[in-house]
């Protein structure tokens, strides 16, 4: 199980799809003491990788004492970052504190394009200077990209680069709307569209040796069975079954692109709020309205809940309108 924590509001870009409008630190954010008891609490509810996002944050200054906690509570310490603050000293230290991964995000190997998307300059260079310094730490790191409808013709592309590069993976997030992806949300890709970008992604995922998987895009799974490729992943969306994120404030949510609200862990334990929280138990009936509902791939796929709530006034177990199959726009 995998639980995301967005540790600060703080961040040193100004990306335009944020989901969470990352800028500034809130004032609300768990203190230390706060950020470990709910570390115990996490390891407590069974959860084996805790991924430390953001914001940025290795901005946040406990950041180093917050990962050695998570480690010697048993759990897996991964972070979702920019990169570009990831000196060869950062790297050093967090490899030796028992962070085991870094997700660095690239939208395009343009480096003009990927600057103008994260809202700095020099950014794409920075965050190339991020990866050679885990690289030199021995700290394992994947690419993570954010598909819009200027880079999705070289998102494949992206692919053989972080091969290249000496990643362990690539994940590909297709954009859902909140945050500031509000602004932006005409450049989301059309249904089929995002089919056909799914077919030459677990195309290419058959080709490469890396891990490659699409996220908020649950159709992958079908996808991958119908054109007969091998998939570890065995289920698409997570939402509330087996993942969950924190806000910096400590309200859980069962996604970070869902603003429906399971809890708060400066009034519940994380670890009964994951137990007993109504909106986690109403997403693991799996009781799916509309197309998704009906299915056949309803086991192995779920919809993008997160979709499902935002195009269907909060219904969390609505139909996700964003997928090919279940609007009967693909040739039988």
């Amino acid at each position: 199980m995998i639980v995301s924590w967005m540790t600060t509001n703080e961040c040193n870009l100004k990306c335009e799809h944020c989901y969470q409008d990352a800028d500034a630190a809130d004032e609300r954010e768990l203190s230390t003491s706060e950020g470990k008891k709910m570390i115990e609490e996490i390891a407590k509810a069974g959860f084996r990788i805790m991924i430390f996002s953001g914001g940025e944050p290795l901005l946040r200054p406990d950041i180093y004492e917050l990962v050695a906690h998570a480690a010697k509570n048993g759990l897996r310490p991964v972070f979702g970052s920019n990169g570009t603050l990831i000196t060869a000293d950062v790297a050093a230290r967090l490899k030796s504190l028992g962070a085991s991964a870094m997700g660095i995000s690239i939208d395009s190997l343009d480096a003009i394009k990927h600057d103008r998307f994260r809202g700095l300059p020099d950014a794409h260079a920075l965050t190339l200077a991020g990866i050679e310094n885990c690289k030199k730490a021995g700290l394992p790191f994947q690419i993570h990209t954010t598909v819009v409808d200027w880079n999705r013709d070289e998102v494949t592309d992206i692919t053989d680069f972080a091969q290249d590069i000496g990643a362990i993976a690539h994940y590909i997030f297709f954009l859902i709307p909140v945050g500031r992806g509000v602004y932006i949300k005409d450049t989301s890709l059309k249904v089929l569209e995002n089919e056909e970008l799914l077919r030459k992604i677990m195309t290419k995922a058959s080709q490469v040796k890396i891990e490659v998987k699409p996220t908020c895009a649950p159709q992958f799974t079908r996808v991958a069975k119908q054109l007969g490729i091998a998939n570890r992943f065995t289920r698409g969306c997570l939402a509330g079954l087996t993942y969950c994120v924190i806000g910096s404030e400590g309200i859980v949510r069962p996604c970070a692109y869902m603003t429906e609200e399971a809890g708060d862990v400066r009034k519940q334990p994380f670890n009964e709020i994951w137990e007993n929280s109504p909106i986690f138990n109403k997403l693991r009936t799996q009781a799916y309205s509309g197309a998704c509902g009906s299915c056949d791939y309803k086991d192995v796929c779920g919809g993008c809940r997160a979709r499902g709530a935002y195009y269907h006034d909060g219904d969390i177990l609505a139909q996700d309108d964003y997928c090919a199959h279940g609007q009967q726009l693909l040739a039988c």
